[in-house]
């Protein structure tokens, strides 16, 4: 296979701006970062464009199509927080360089009827294809079911462990049945005997408080239900935790849609009828929200040196999980990020080096010799203007380019 050399563009690494201008990749892999194009290698010019990682979402549902819509966007990877693209089921999907890969939680230790079911409505079935196993439902009510099930979740293929913290007081079923703390505890504990990585759906102060006490690694959402304190932010600090914001998530909450990325040619050119209307949409179950906040937390967080990762919490294409779409939003959490206080470089990191790192995903989310080559290639400089994501010129997974 010939070899590929990216010139003249400018290198974000994942991490910070290199020196250097050229990327040279082989086969699947980068072969080296820096130094001249070697000979009879294939050139693309990269002048006036900036090179990043593969895009990472760190908080997904997967969908029909999905994994093809986000690659269109230069997400090269992402995180199934509940679905069915555990290890035995996505075996195809590794090796196809047309849709983004993806790691998945399987599905959530959560009580019958406990969240996410309150967000369907009543009669929904979705139109899956159905995998050739199906994923383990881990319904717990107890301590001891909640840790049985973490080792059968394991060997069933789950890449993490996911805990659904949810009274359901932010999406307006308060009294909604959800683990108690007895039973959060003694899942992670267990999770920390097999040296698996915790994740937890937490929307409120007291949930993202239980997750932190019950030595979760990180929070798959920012809270909403009130202005952060300095306890709080200590607490997850101290914890050592990650946080993911799904700042675009939160908007979509307060009612807020994802119009204005729909239109943005950049997004419109790569959306269909069904993903443009839910977009233009949003949950719109928590409208006493305030946007502001939750910026002001998550600067905070940023702040206090906590692990802020990108991720959207995006769906299917349904406007009752409206506001979202598959690749587009990641772009808009970047701006969010932006908007909360981060830089635009911080932003970027969030979305490469720091969830790979959280995610022990060390063959990607950086540029360096021997990792993946999941690139993507864009016009401008988004460590200036985040917008700029959005200005695809290529895209590579597993040093495969995306047909255009």
């Amino acid at each position: 296979m010939a070899l590929t050399a990216i010139t003249n563009a400018r290198v974000f690494d994942g991490e910070k701006t290199l020196g250097v201008r050229t990327v040279v990749i082989d086969g699947a892999r980068i072969a080296r970062v820096g130094g001249d194009a070697p000979p009879d290698s294939e050139i693309v010019d990269g002048g006036g464009a900036t090179l990043l990682p593969g895009l990472i979402d760190a908080h997904v549902h997967s969908a029909p199509g999905s994994l093809a819509l986000a690659l269109r966007f230069g997400v090269t990877t992402e995180l199934e927080m509940q679905g069915m693209n555990t290890r035995e089921n996505r075996g195809l999907i590794t090796d196809d360089d047309t849709v983004a890969d993806v790691r998945s939680a399987g599905f959530a230790i959560t009580p019958p009827g406990g969240h996410p079911s309150e967000l369907m409505p009543e009669g929904f079935r979705p139109k899956w294809d159905l995998p050739p196993v199906m994923p383990l439902m881990p319904f717990s009510t107890t301590p001891e079911e909640a840790a049985a099930f973490v080792p059968q979740l394991l060997a069933r293929g789950s890449d993490f462990i996911k805990f659904m913290i949810d009274d359901g007081s932010v999406e307006g079923h308060p009294g909604l049945p959800s683990l108690d703390e007895a039973t959060v505890n003694a899942g992670v504990a267990e999770a920390k005997k097999y040296g698996a990585l915790t994740v937890a759906h937490a929307l409120t102060v007291e949930a993202t408080r239980m997750a932190a006490e019950a030595g979760i690694d990180g929070v798959a959402h920012v809270f909403m239900d009130q202005p952060h304190a300095d306890e709080i932010i200590g607490l997850i600090k101290d914890a050592g935790m990650f946080v993911i914001p799904c700042i675009s998530l939160n908007a979509s909450m307060m009612g807020i849609t994802g119009s204005a990325l729909a239109d943005d040619p950049r997004v419109a050119a790569r959306l269909d009828s069904k993903w443009d209307r839910t977009l233009r949409s949003s949950y719109n179950r928590y409208p006493q929200g305030k946007l502001d906040d939750v910026y002001d937390t998550v600067r905070a967080l940023d702040t206090a040196g906590i692990d802020v990762l990108a991720g959207t919490d995006v769906s299917m294409p349904e406007t009752f999980f409206g506001g979202l779409a598959h690749g587009a939003s990641l772009h808009h959490e970047l701006q969010y990020l932006v908007a909360a206080g981060l830089t635009p470089s911080r932003a970027l990191r969030a979305a490469t080096a720091a969830t790979a790192r959280r995610f022990r995903l060390s063959d990607r989310g950086r540029i360096a010799e021997g990792l993946r080559a999941d690139l993507l290639l864009v016009d401008g400089d988004p460590t200036e203007n985040i917008s700029d994501t959005l200005n695809t010129r290529a895209i590579w997974r597993r040093g495969t380019r995306l047909a255009e």
